[in-house]
């Protein structure tokens, strides 16, 4: 690891959706973008291409088995691990049942966090166990596969790489697009390149984590239906059954006012909470309060050439049983990133590593301030060493464990795994709901003035209440009007 940085060690490193239900669609690096999926269909060049794919972005794409549960909502991807990858019938159905199972045990309510499995601990259990079903190599392709799969939303035209329009940490678009930043709990509309609006978000759990990549929006249906999963939480449920349809405006549907599909199987949705914005709200999907949803539909439409009036939506919510679809004039690109180190209006922004992805490192740091023009050593010694603390502090994953990005084919015996063996018999893993201690740390950086993407647009996006400097510098800025009123 390259260091610049004075006075400290470096940085430590359902189905998927209510994929699992309200949010299925049915009928490391400091990155934003992952590869498309292949489409030449032999087997062997599959192999080295997915092999090198994983390789190097092995921490862009985790696939837990409840991912791969999610993934399997879609018959094609059974076949597609069959006609691509070269598995048997018999292994399929065995990493289905593998995945299903897993999922089963997840239980949503609230309980004891430390038993609550992170990304890293449960993308290591998902290659254990296929690893026992298809062996070591197979095992390498079908986690590329599927993490590539993921990040597409098994769309032709979607895609990751430089597609994404990515090419540079904290890319501003010049184009007309969606970006949201997982870490950040941040989605923006961007307009021909300028920002339109932001709006704060609730994310997958990690246990379900949102892909990255580049999806599309190509239609907005409000009032949506909803047809429960085959789960145990539905099944413990006397209100709703597997299977049976819920009709749009029921207060059974959790899928709120507007559901907007951006590739299987994830969605942008209404239906949540305001306190479930900024922190754990589903299975793999971007959570929205009724209000931001109906707001970002009207605003979605017009970047994509449609006519959707603000009446218009007033008239939907009025008529909750009735489904209507809006077909959009041209699709919008959704780019689904992760970066944890973001420079914004001239501040530097730290997020905390919830998927464990291993990103808060100096080495993305260096990157992240060289794109914006300025050199490391540019820093002051106190710029340092609050960087350095920032940098070890947010370099931890949801439950406050030291977060490496471990790749989950290589599979170690970490604390975390001797924790979950510990603890196997404890009674069910619950699903990460919420973060333990800060979740960003801001900092300002006087070379850094004026440079970087753009502050949050509109009403309604505020800082998390722990997102400060620190407490030093909190202090220093407090104190900055008292000293310019002695100075006048």
């Amino acid at each position: 690891m390259r260091r610049f940085l004075r006075g400290g060690a470096a940085a430590v490193l359902a189905s998927a959706v209510l994929l699992a239900g309200a949010c299925v669609n049915q009928p490391a690096t400091n990155t934003s973008n992952t590869a498309a999926p292949p489409s030449n269909a032999n087997a062997n060049a599959n192999s080295n291409a997915n092999t090198n794919t994983r390789a190097a972005g092995a921490n862009t794409a985790p696939v837990t088995l409840a991912v791969l549960d999610a993934l399997f909502v879609d018959e094609k991807f059974a076949g597609e691990l069959k006609s691509r990858l070269g598995l048997t019938d018999e292994q399929v159905e065995s990493v289905r049942k593998l995945a299903r199972e897993e999922t089963a045990a997840l239980r949503e309510s609230e309980g004891d966090e430390e038993r609550a499995a992170t990304t890293t601990e449960a993308t290591r259990r998902a290659s254990e166990k296929i690893r026992a079903v298809v062996g070591p190599e197979k095992t390498e392709q079908l986690l590329a596969y599927a993490g590539e799969r993921w990040a597409s939303g098994g769309e032709e035209g979607a895609s990751g790489g430089a597609a994404a329009g990515a090419s540079a940490p904290n890319s501003v678009p010049d184009d007309t697009r969606v970006v949201v930043n997982i870490p950040a709990y941040r989605m923006d509309a961007f307009e021909n390149g300028k920002l339109v609006k932001s709006y704060k978000v609730g994310i997958g759990y990690p246990e379900f984590p949102l892909p990255t990549g580049l999806r599309r929006a190509s239609q907005i249906i409000f009032n949506p239906t909803w047809t429960p999963p085959d789960e145990p939480w539905v099944e413990a449920s006397t209100k709703v059954k597997p299977g049976e349809r819920v009709e749009a405006g029921s207060k059974l549907n959790p899928l709120g006012l507007i559901k907007i599909p951006i590739g299987s199987p994830s969605l942008i949705h209404g239906g949540k909470s305001p306190a479930r914005l900024g922190t754990f709200a589903s299975h793999g999907c971007v959570g929205l309060t009724n209000p931001q949803v109906q707001d970002f539909a009207q605003l979605l439409a017009r970047l994509g050439g449609a006519e959707v009036s603000k009446e218009d939506v007033a008239s939907y919510a009025k008529t909750r049983t009735e489904t209507k679809d809006v077909k959009l004039g041209r699709p919008v690109p959704v780019e689904l990133r992760y970066e944890t180190i973001v420079v914004s209006d001239g501040r530097l922004h730290i997020y905390r590593d919830v998927y464990d992805k291993g990103t808060n490192t100096e080495e993305n740091l260096r990157a992240v301030l060289q794109a914006h023009g300025v050199a490391p050593e540019q820093l002051s010694e106190e710029e340092r060493a609050q960087v350095q603390q920032a940098l070890t502090e947010m370099a931890r994953d949801a439950a406050g464990r030291p977060a490496d990005g471990t790749p989950s084919a290589t599979p170690s015996p970490t604390p975390a795994a001797k924790r979950e063996s510990a603890n196997a018999n404890k009674g069910p893993e619950r699903v990460t709901r919420n973060v333990k201690g800060r979740k960003e740390v801001v900092i300002q950086i006087a070379a850094l003035a004026g440079k970087g993407y753009p502050a949050p647009s509109g009403e309604g996006f505020a800082l998390p209440k722990d997102a400060t400097a620190p407490k030093q510098q909190q202090k220093q800025q407090a104190d900055r009007p008292a000293r310019a009123a002695a100075r006048r």
